[in-house]
This record gives structure tokens, C-alpha cells and sequence, in this order.
């Protein structure tokens, strides 16, 4: 019953903040210095920004077509699903600022979840400090809201340590700033709960460290140069044993669909379950974009170092990624040094809206020592190329259409595991992806 309530509440909020779109404008009460914004969801602050409260959201619905190593079979196979459909809920008491987003959309078999929530203090400006559930800091491609994301989904280099950019269900406490018109950096120190396996025999949780550092010589807008460090460090406090973190290295490469389709759920495996475990993890990363008017370019890199337990061998996984953007219509991207971030295309044009084309390369490698405790292969790697067209309708609106291609090398394909097909050793595959998204 309280769940079909609360349904009901938020399907009622959705579709205030939807039909509030419909009237953009604002309102100045008289003589209660209080102001109505309705353009981009529902927002009431006052003219001091002293106080404020603001309901918005994203519905993202997608469909993926994708064959040969992406299915189990090697056959075709396709999926429909909603990526993401959240209530986002947020504002400021004075200096103290919350968030809250509820996510709806479907989760390869999960329940709805919190997506973030927290509570900012911001009167040591311009320090700020975060605490509650959220997202790690690493990455630009991260760090960029998944709305405006120049892809579909983000690069699959992140999946080689994906556990830096999911919050895992934990909690933390982060803090960031911004100096000189041109650095950000951040810290944070999260904690990762027992529904994620890693708390150790004595019921220990995971503490996970993180740390960004970006300068941006360059921010206007129409032009960013930018530059990024990233580092992230954890240890699971075990040798082995039944709580042992079996170091399992696997990917989408780019198609979402492959999970939430359950005839195809099985992911490329590059780094194959390891009983005898690893004890210590670290991660670091390496950021770079330059945009100059309508064209952009982007890369990072990441570096993964898994330490075995005891006598067992070690894991190191490294991938990069090069994309190139273009606006044919002529807009820049927003660029946000809060944050460090790339945010929306805003069209110049309202009747014809904004159109961007890209490419973008994903490299991925994991290469074990010998002596690690599975039977495996020395190295496996794989890639993927990426083409897209994404067409800015309005502020709210977006529609994207991927295709991908993406090839593994032979050793990898003997990883995999679920076979549904006898022969199904495709070390190659194709996806169409597609995205209608409006934003409120």
C-alpha cells in the first residue's frame, strides 16, 4: 500500500514538473522577495538566494539492437528498456544545500534506488563539504551529469574499475572547491556497505579513497583546455578465504541492452574470477579535453593495479579512449570548472535545434601474472568504435542515435562463459543504440 502510494506521489510530481514546463516565466511575489521559475522543472527561491527548493528529473528511454559478440548465441538480439527516470529533489537553507534524486528506471532486475543523497555545507567558500550517498569524483566522462554525456553511455575504459564511479550503495563524505578562476580539485573517502559482498570476516565494510585534481587554463565560452589527475585507492583486508575479493574484470562494451535483455545478460568477461583473491586496489586516471567553438576533443586514461592475496599473482588492467566532437549548427558545449565538468548544448536556433556528430575510440586490457589461481590467459583485451548524432531538440529535449563495432581478441572469447550455442565463439559484434530524453 505505501508503495503504491508513494508511486502515485511521484507520478503526480512528474507530471506537475512536465506540465510546468509548458508555461516558462517568472513570478515575483509583491512584497514577499520570493521567485517562481517554471522553465526547467519547478523552482521556487528567494531573491536573496538564501533559501530555495527545486523538483526536476530525466526520463531517458532506449533501445538497443546488437549481435554477434554481444549475445550469448551470436545471433540477433534487441532490448527496450528505460535507462534512467528520475525525480530529482534539491535546494538550499541558507548555507546548507541538499539533494535527493529517486531513480525509477529499470536496473537489469533491481528495485528502485537512491540515485544520490546528501547534504552540502557551503559557508567556507569556496570549499565545500558533501556528505551522504554519492557518486565518487573520477573522471571527466563521470563527472559529466548522464544527461549530456556525448554518448549514449559512458566509455567502457571505466568498466575496467567501475567500482570508482558507482557509489556501491555506500556512504560518504567529500570535499571540493574551485581557486584562481582556474583549479578544482576534490577528496573523498566512501565506505561501501554489506549489500555490495565486501565486508570482511569480522563484518568490516570497505573504505575506498578518492582524489581529483583538474586545472583549466583555458574557460570561456567557447574555448576550455583542460587537464585532470585522477587516484583512487581501497584494500579489502583479506587473504582469501570465503570473503575474498575475486578481482572479476568484465564489461557492456557500450550496449546496456546486453544486461537488461535475460537471454543475453552475460558480459564480456577480461579478467575471469579469481578464488584466491586480491588484497590491495588502486586505480589512476588521466584527463584531457580542448574545445575551441563547435569542435571538441576528449581522452582519458586509467591504470588498474590489483595486488594477489598471500602467494597469488597480480592484475593490472589499462584502457584509454580518444573522442572527437562537432556541433554542425555551430554552439560550444557548456563547460562548468565547478565540478570540472562539460554540461549542455544549448540551441541557437529554437525551430531547428542543435545538431552534434562524434566518434569516439575505447582500447581495454587486462593482462594476470601466471600464478594466479584460475585457469586463464596472460592478457585479453578488446575495443570499440563509436558513431553517434545527437540532436538537441530544445533544452529539454534530446535524441541519439550509436552505432558501435566492437572486436576482442580470440583469447578473450574463451573467457566467456553461458554459451547458449555450440560454436558461439564470435570475437566480434555490432550494436545500434537509440535515446529519446527529456530533461525537466
Amino acid at each position: 500500500m505505501i508503495r503504491k502510494h508513494f508511486a502515485g506521489f511521484a507520478a503526480s510530481a512528474l507530471a506537475l514538473a512536465v506540465s510546468a514546463q509548458a508555461f516558462a516565466g517568472t513570478v515575483t511575489t509583491d512584497g514577499t522577495d520570493i521567485m517562481i521559475k517554471t522553465k526547467s522543472g519547478l523552482e521556487v527561491t528567494t531573491t536573496d538566494k538564501q533559501y530555495s527548493f527545486k523538483l526536476g528529473g530525466r526520463i531517458q528511454a532506449d533501445f538497443d539492437q546488437f549481435d554477434g559478440f554481444y549475445t550469448n548465441n551470436n545471433n540477433s538480439a534487441n532490448e527496450a528498456y528505460f535507462r534512467r527516470a528520475q525525480l530529482e529533489l534539491g535546494g538550499n537553507y541558507q548555507d546548507w544545500r541538499y539533494q535527493a534524486n529517486i531513480d525509477f528506471g529499470d536496473k537489469a532486475g533491481s528495485n528502485t534506488k537512491y540515485d544520490e543523497v546528501t547534504i552540502t555545507y557551503t559557508g567556507f567558500a569556496p570549499i565545500n563539504i558533501k556528505v551522504g550517498r554519492f557518486d565518487p569524483d573520477y573522471s571527466l566522462e563521470k563527472a559529466t551529469s548522464s544527461k549530456w554525456v556525448t554518448a549514449i553511455e559512458r566509455s567502457s575504459v571505466l568498466d575496467l574499475a567501475s567500482w570508482t564511479t558507482d557509489s556501491e550503495e555506500g556512504m560518504g563524505i567529500q570535499v571540493n572547491g574551485t581557486t584562481a578562476g582556474m583549479f578544482y580539485g576534490s577528496a573523498s573517502i566512501q565506505q561501501q556497505d554489506k549489500a555490495t559482498g565486501l565486508e570482511d570476516a569480522d563484518g568490516k565494510d570497505v573504505n575506498s579513497f578518492f582524489a581529483r585534481g583538474v586545472v583549466a587554463p583555458i574557460v570561456s565560452e567557447t574555448q576550455v583546455l583542460h587537464f585532470g589527475l585522477d587516484y583512487a585507492t581501497r584494500s579489502y583486508g583479506n587473504e582469501g578465504g570465503a570473503n575474498a575479493f575475486t578481482g572479476v574484470i568484465d564489461t557492456r562494451l557500450g550496449v546496456r541492452g546486453v544486461s537488461e535483455n535475460t537471454a543475453n545478460s552475460g558480459k564480456l568477461v577480461l579478467g575471469k574470477a579469481d578464488t584466491l583473491g586480491f588484497e590491495d586496489d588502486s586505480v589512476m586516471g588521466l584527463e584531457f579535453a580542448y574545445m575551441q567553438g563547435p569542435v571538441s576533443v576528449q581522452s582519458e586514461y586509467l591504470k588498474r593495479d590489483l595486488s594477489g592475496a598471500g602467494s597469488n599473482g597480480d592484475r593490472e588492467a589499462t584502457g584509454y579512449n580518444a573522442m572527437v566532437a562537432y556541433t554542425l549548427t555551430g554552439e560550444s558545449r557548456i563547460y562548468k570548472l565547478d565540478g570540472a565538468k562539460f554540461d549542455s548544448i544549448k540551441p541557437a536556433n529554437k525551430a531547428t535545434g542543435a545538431w552534434e556528430v562524434f566518434y569516439r575510440y575505447d582500447d581495454l586490457s587486462v593482462e594476470d601474472d601466471q600464478n594466479l589461481g584460475v585457469a586463464t590467459v596472460d592478457e585479453s583485451s578488446a575495443n570499440v568504435h563509436t558513431l553517434g548524432v545527437n540532436w538537441y531538440a530544445n533544452e529539454a529535449v534530446k535524441l541519439s542515435l550509436n552505432y558501435l563495432m566492437t572486436k576482442t581478441d580470440t583469447e578473450t572469447v574463451s573467457l566467456q562463459t553461458g554459451r547458449v550455442a555450440a560454436g558461439a565463439t564470435d570475437d566480434d559484434g555490432k550494436a545500434i543504440s537509440l535515446r529519446a530524453q527529456y530533461v525537466f
